[in-house]
């Protein structure tokens, strides 16, 4: 059984007369799969690990990595030739024990047209890329997949969410698996290139980003925040760690697990007054993402502060800005909570999703609390990715995709609406 189209998903959603329902497989869970390398195959001052982020409403940081020194440029239009604009960045790099990077090169380009396809060239390169915007208002479509790693499961789920035609994909940490070999960053970068760099990507950090080794390396997410600089400074926050962005109706917020987040922290006050300026009007869908994560009825990962104090600490903000939606990570399995608030079911309160299950190279977490618990409606071990189709103010359509035997397969869906707009939810 392959994808379905959101057509056939509607079709169910008006014959089955609910809200939620549940689909379940017979099913053998997978193995591991080894660690795949993607070696750079071309010359020194050739671009490689291109990858796309949203700035703003109609501007794209585009960045990238060479071996050499080349210039921070680029060339772009909505015709193949790419050369009808010209912007010029900024490069970097970073030091790590005995390792150097290569120069990043960060470029914001834009205003740009939404919903279009650009064509663009980096540096002195005559590679042609493309990417396409986003669309400025409904419908849009987010792929979703956590703790991806690089394995032949990692693989086969990048190929499954390259085939989704999503629009944006937002990742709740857990990139690379680096763990401090700072190859494997370059490694990563590659394999996700082919889609990183035609689709924005949008990520927050994970516990395999921190790379902090006491005497050795003192500085935490150095790696992270050089490769896989966000937003954030628009969104005013003073970290790359943690930062909003608007997108076709939806406000969509990335905390960091791994910084400080009790109340008299620098996050906290900025989720605070960032959830204060939402104007649900312009967008009224508000998703969270974290990835140490707040609901988790497995065994894996329990009694961790970066979860228990973090949720402590800011679910009521949450609650009372009537969030939609909030996507963790961390645990390598799918599981479904139903509308949520301090641990227990509440019709006003932010579903919970957990899609730790990318493809990572530590396996599966195949143990769950027994028995499961009433907030708990769908729990699953397997490798897979998600999809978060927004087609309206009211309404979306959540789905999980699982990985069997390399096919992607339909397993799990729940249509949500819109909390905001439910009078029953007003505070």
């Amino acid at each position: 059984m392959g994808f379905r189209s959101p057509i056939s998903l509607v079709f169910l959603f008006l014959i089955s007369g609910f809200f939620e329902f549940d689909v379940v497989y017979s099913y053998t869970r997978p193995p591991p799969r080894k660690t795949i390398f993607t070696p750079h195959s071309e010359d020194d001052s050739s671009p490689q690990q291109v990858h796309i982020s949203q700035v703003d409403r109609d501007h794209m940081m585009i960045t990238w990595i060479t071996e050499s020194s080349t210039p921070p440029t680029i060339q772009y239009g909505t015709t193949p030739s790419a050369n009808s604009f010209n912007n010029t960045g900024v490069t970097g790099s970073y030091d790590y024990i005995t390792y150097k990077s290569g120069e990043i090169h960060y470029v914001i380009i834009g205003p740009l047209e939404p919903n279009t396809i650009y064509y663009y060239r980096l540096g002195d390169s005559p590679k042609g890329y493309s990417f396409k915007t986003t669309p400025s208002q409904f419908p849009i479509k987010f792929a979703v997949a956590g703790d991806l790693g690089q394995t032949e499961w990692t693989k086969s789920t990048l190929e499954h969410i390259n085939k989704s035609n999503y629009d944006m994909l937002l990742l709740p940490g857990d990139l690379a698996y680096a763990d401090c070999v700072q190859n494997l960053w370059d490694s990563f970068g590659r394999l996700v290139d082919p889609l990183a760099s035609q689709r924005p990507w949008m990520v927050t950090q994970g516990n395999h980003e921190v790379e902090k080794i006491p005497l050795l390396h003192s500085e935490p997410f150095t790696a992270y925040n050089a490769r896989w600089k966000m937003p954030y400074e628009e969104s005013g926050s003073d970290s790359n760690l943690y930062y909003s962005f608007d997108v076709a109706g939806v406000h969509v917020i990335m905390l960091g697990s791994y910084t400080d987040f009790d109340r008299e922290s620098n996050q906290y006050k900025w989720l605070q007054k960032d959830l204060e300026n939402v104007i649900r009007v312009k967008t009224p869908w508000v998703v969270v993402l974290v990835h140490a994560p707040w609901y988790n009825s497995n065994n894996a990962h329990q009694g961790e502060s970066e979860s228990d104090d973090m949720k402590a600490s800011m679910e009521d903000l949450i609650y009372q800005a009537h969030v939609d939606v909030v996507f963790e990570g961390h645990v390598h399995a799918y599981e479904r909570f139903t509308r949520v608030y301090k641990d227990k079911g509440d019709n006003c309160g932010p579903v919970y999703i957990n899609i730790g299950d990318g493809g990572n190279r530590e396996g599966l977490a195949t143990k769950y609390i027994d028995p499961q618990p009433e907030i708990s409606l769908f729990r699953e071990a397997n490798f897979g990715h998600g999809t978060l189709d927004v087609f309206n103010a009211t309404h979306a359509l959540w789905s999980w995709h699982k990985n069997d035997n390399d096919e992607p397969v339909f397993n799990d869906s729940i249509w949500l609406r819109n909390l905001f707009l439910n009078p029953a939810c007003k505070i």
